[in-house]
């Protein structure tokens, strides 16, 4: 469990998405050992649980955008019909009350440790960068080109568009 589990796998699930970091419901799901349409059942079962700010729904444009970014291309037929659900840390922590299995608490705990690890992480690039701007204003011009260069690896890579015909 710990190996399938590691920060590294869960941070490759976790999506922003309308300026949030949520996991897909059938990323959730494969997490969980359960099949979707049974988390999405225990959901939509136990609504009032899930306020706005807890699970979305994603929209087409959304669900095709995270598709291609995740995979590259779309292939037909390969993905579900229906719209994901989205669900920001929060939500995930309320998915252990709804799947109440061994399995999900556990779960749960290693994925709220990655959120976490990703928050420091987060929280430590932003000091790296005030520390290298104290430096940049202490010495001299010389160094300008330098630090351009620091604070450019520092910054989170840019969402490209894709390239190719769009309909």
């Amino acid at each position: 469990m710990a190996n399938i589990l590691s920060v590294e796998v869960i941070a490759t699930k976790i999506f922003e998405v309308r300026d949030k970091k949520v996991m897909l419901d059938s990323d959730l799901a494969k997490l969980y050992g359960v099949q979707t349409k049974h988390l999405t059942h225990q959901v939509r079962r136990n609504i009032k649980r899930f306020p706005p700010d807890f699970m979305i729904r994603l929209t087409r444009k959304e669900y095709r955008e995270l598709l291609r970014h995740q995979f590259g291309t779309l292939e037909m037929g390969k993905y579900s019909k229906y719209l994901p659900y989205a669900f920001t840390e929060q939500g995930i922590a309320m998915l252990s009350s709804v799947l109440n299995s061994d399995r999900a608490i556990r779960v749960n705990i290693q994925i709220m440790r990655a959120f976490v690890q990703l928050r420091k992480m987060l929280l430590t690039n932003a000091d790296l960068r005030r520390k290298i701007e104290e430096m940049e204003r202490k010495y001299d011009r010389q160094f300008v080109i330098v630090f351009e260069a620091i604070k450019k690896l520092l910054e989170p890579p840019k969402q490209t568009r894709a390239i190719g015909f769009h309909t």
